[in-house]
């Protein structure tokens, strides 16, 4: 078993294909050393999801050294993206462990970032299972920076000592993400919240409107989760009894997610917290498993929608912002789920005062969710339902949830699309 750190990321060779553990489990220590080891390597391949924290190995003067070929863009590695020196994956992230083990994407070595050992031996994966577990089961070499402050978390994340080729001792703190509330997000959530059942099963991300959704459901009752994202939301949710995973089907009594990402007081909770498992992503976003839980309600973000319901989330028109993730994942199984609900939310305007409601998408950008799958979307202004709605009517419904400064130009692009006198108005 190797314990030197120089030694563990020598096994890693050029040309290789390198699996990087995300979110709050970025294992930072072996980025470092890999960006250290830089001058023997060319043409590594780096494949993850959202990466948190300084990814040094994104840096332009390792541009001959790595390519990043990321399923998911995060802030940290936009720029190379854009710029070409990295590329993106489109693909649900319920499908990322497929590309591992069907060999379309086979990979040389992992390295992850892992609790240390019980006194069985068996180390936890942490805060992000999702796809990281079958890049463990797949990949040939597996290097893990263990971690005293890695939370241990019940669920599918727990792995033999054994498995690894080389354990490195760290003492990093977790990478930390705090979102600030807003009154637009307020706002929004208030429509939100309104569409949530008592007994329903959430889905629910990071960011500024679904944490104000959490904070609006205090009076609710016997809510479930069962959601790709755990984040600090949910904490008061829990301990104030509004959470009870009562009434769901699949682990009945459980939170489920598949990573968390959050503050310290986030990841000190979920240690050894048998309430809360975390499981595999394509189990987590396994539209089949999804379905079964009762009154689903999915609360996912976009860029922008058109007025047929067409919804961008992952670029602001051929910039590549985001990914695909698991949006489509819930959207679908929320729809499916008995008495579910699919729902888009998100402020009518971006911070420069532009309508994120468009009559057409901007160039480039990427349809996420089709306008066929769309149910509910939402803004500071309201609910629009589409579900069964004819294009005309569509629009009509989503201009009503627009900014109403933006209004008049939607009427007048849809009358011009439509021919409909809904949209004939004297200004």
């Amino acid at each position: 078993m190797i314990t030197d750190i120089k030694a563990a990321v020598a096994q890693i060779q050029p040309g290789d294909r390198v699996f990087i553990q995300g979110g709050a489990a970025t294992p930072h220590s072996l980025l470092q050393e890999l960006a250290n080891q830089s001058s023997r390597l060319w043409d590594v391949e780096l494949v993850s999801i959202s990466l948190q924290g300084d990814a040094v190995i994104a840096d332009k003067r390792y541009k001959s050294n790595f390519r990043i070929n990321s399923l998911f863009v995060s802030e940290n590695i936009r720029t190379a993206v854009n710029d070409g020196r990295a590329d993106y994956v489109p693909i649900f992230l319920s499908e990322i462990p497929l590309l591992f083990r069907n060999n379309v994407l086979p990979l040389d070595v992992a390295l992850v970032h892992v609790s240390p050992p019980d006194k069985h031996g068996y180390c936890s994966l942490g805060t992000s299972v999702d796809i990281a577990l079958a890049a463990v089961r797949t990949a040939r070499t597996i290097i893990a920076q263990v971690n005293p402050n890695m939370p241990r978390c019940h669920g599918d994340g727990l792995v033999h000592k054994s498995a690894f080729h080389a354990m490195i001792d760290v003492c990093d703190e977790l990478p930390e993400v705090v979102t600030t509330a807003t009154e637009i997000a307020a706002r929004v959530a208030s429509h939100c919240a309104a569409l949530v059942e008592n007994g329903a099963t959430l889905q629910i991300g990071i960011g500024a409107i679904p944490d104000a959704v959490l904070a609006s459901l205090y009076t609710h009752k016997g809510l479930g989760i069962h959601t790709e994202m755990f984040s600090d939301g949910l904490i008061p949710l829990i301990e104030n009894g509004i959470v009870t995973n009562e009434y769901k089907k699949k682990h009945r009594g459980k939170t489920v997610a598949s990573f968390v990402l959050g503050s310290r007081k986030l990841y000190e909770f979920i240690d050894d917290n048998p309430s809360v498992i975390l499981l595999g992503i394509d189990y987590v976003n396994d539209t089949s498993v999804i379905r079964t839980n009762p009154k689903v309600t999915a609360i996912n973000s976009a860029i922008e929608v058109d007025i047929t319901g067409q919804v961008c989330s992952d670029s602001i028109g051929a910039y590549h912002y985001s990914g695909v993730g698991g949006q489509m994942d819930f959207m679908r199984g929320a729809a499916l789920s008995e008495g579910g609900k699919p729902i888009i939310a998100l402020a009518s305007t971006t911070l420069k005062n532009e309508s994120k409601i468009v009559s057409v998408l901007k160039a480039g950008a990427g349809v996420v969710t089709t306008r066929a799958h769309a149910h509910y979307i939402v803004t500071e202004y309201g609910v629009a339902y589409l579900y069964g709605k004819n294009m005309r009517q569509r629009a009509k419904a989503l201009i009503e949830i627009a900014h109403p400064n933006h209004r008049e130009e939607l009427e007048r692009n849809a009358f011009e699309r439509f021919h409909s006198y809904q949209f004939e108005r004297s200004y």
